[in-house]
């Protein structure tokens, strides 16, 4: 590597290449070897799990887990949305990112206020995709801190994360509008909005995976999810839409999903094929197999689980019927998770 070339600039170019795999399997080799050799490992990774779907204050906790115990008059929020906070450690230096921002903003602040994270110190934001349940307490939350947050901080965002969004509902002859999150509000409050596609480091030994290759045969997004582009309401795909992975030193690959709309099995692929490693420590976030047909289920339970990771955490949008395959398929790598809950991993 060219001692003029940033890490993260080297990790950038070198992902980029990875498309030219028609090239052959020696060039497709080289690449991954230098991903591998570009990606920041951290010591510890903290990660917080802001708000999600469930809340359960006596769930026992387990060597990576500490949940936070709710008392009188402190009771921890959950709703159908998702956010994290993570916080990585990398040779004594600490940063933090928060990804994913939820859906109601008095709940997620109650949260956050209630496991005592100082958001202001983050050293970026970030959002996994423009979804309502994903993005719309992020400027509530943005601006009750924004006197502790640094003018310029980064707000990472992948393709279409400002793009006006629809859905068919289950039930439903009408599209619903979910509403769209507006650039120029988040600039309003002192950050820079920073659109990325390809691999990214967002904070040291935190990564964007860039746009997620579709590679299964099996994991497609449905067509009730709907697009505004120029004038014209169409099928969304979520080309743009981002993960976050982190590579801990001496485990493997952290993966943490938003939705995944693209497949959580094509977006551990993408983060194992940036990293250039297969080893999984663990893959959390949602999976976006709420209301799936059975055998969708099955395929990604199965895909999983030749994954080989310490753990499972399916959250979010991953749906009832998922949480109880991966539970029973594998129930030696399966956490439950809950809102408020605290994971660490570490060397």
């Amino acid at each position: 590597m060219k001692s003029g070339v940033s890490r993260r600039e080297f990790l950038k170019y070198s992902v980029a290449a990875s498309t030219l795999i028609a090239a052959g399997n020696g060039i497709m080799g080289s690449v991954m070897a230098q991903a591998a050799e570009s990606v920041t490992e951290v010591d510890k990774l903290i990660l917080w799990v802001f708000t999600d779907n469930y809340y359960d204050t006596n769930r026992l906790d387990n060597k990576i887990t500490k949940r936070y115990r709710s008392k009188s008059g402190k009771s921890i929020h959950a709703e159908h949305g998702l956010s994290y906070y993570a916080e990585t450690t990398v040779s004594g230096k600490t940063s933090a990112c928060m990804f994913d921002f939820g859906l109601d903003p008095v709940g997620v602040l109650n949260n956050i206020t209630l496991l005592g994270i100082d958001i202001g110190k983050s050293n970026a934001f970030s959002l996994s995709h423009g979804h309502w349940d994903n993005y719309t307490s992020a400027v509530s939350i943005l601006r009750q801190n924004q006197s502790r947050i640094a003018a310029g901080t980064p707000f990472y965002v992948g393709e279409e994360a400002f793009a006006r969004r629809y859905a068919l509902r289950p039930g439903a002859t009408e599209l619903t509008d979910l509403g769209q999150l507006k650039k120029e509000d988040i600039e309003a409050l002192g950050l820079k909005v920073v659109e990325v596609k390809n691999p990214f480091e967002i904070v040291p030994g935190a990564y964007f995976t860039g746009n997620i290759e579709r590679v299964t045969a099996y994991e497609k997004v449905s067509d009730q999810f709907q697009i505004m582009r120029g004038e014209k309401i169409e099928h969304d795909t979520f080309p743009g839409e981002q993960a976050v992975f982190f590579k801990v030193k001496g485990k493997g690959l952290v993966v943490l999903s938003g939705c995944a709309h693209a497949g959580i099995v094509n977006t551990v692929k993408q983060a194992q094929k940036v990293a250039g490693t297969d080893k999984i420590h663990a893959i959390m976030g949602g999976f976006h197999l709420i209301n799936a047909k059975p055998e969708l289920i099955q395929s990604v339970v199965a895909d999983i689980k030749t994954m080989k990771p310490d753990y499972i955490v399916p959250t979010h949008c991953t749906g009832f019927e998922a949480i109880v395959a991966f539970s029973r398929e594998m129930p030696n790598e399966f956490v439950l998770n809950t809102s408020g809950t605290q994971y660490t991993f570490t060397m």
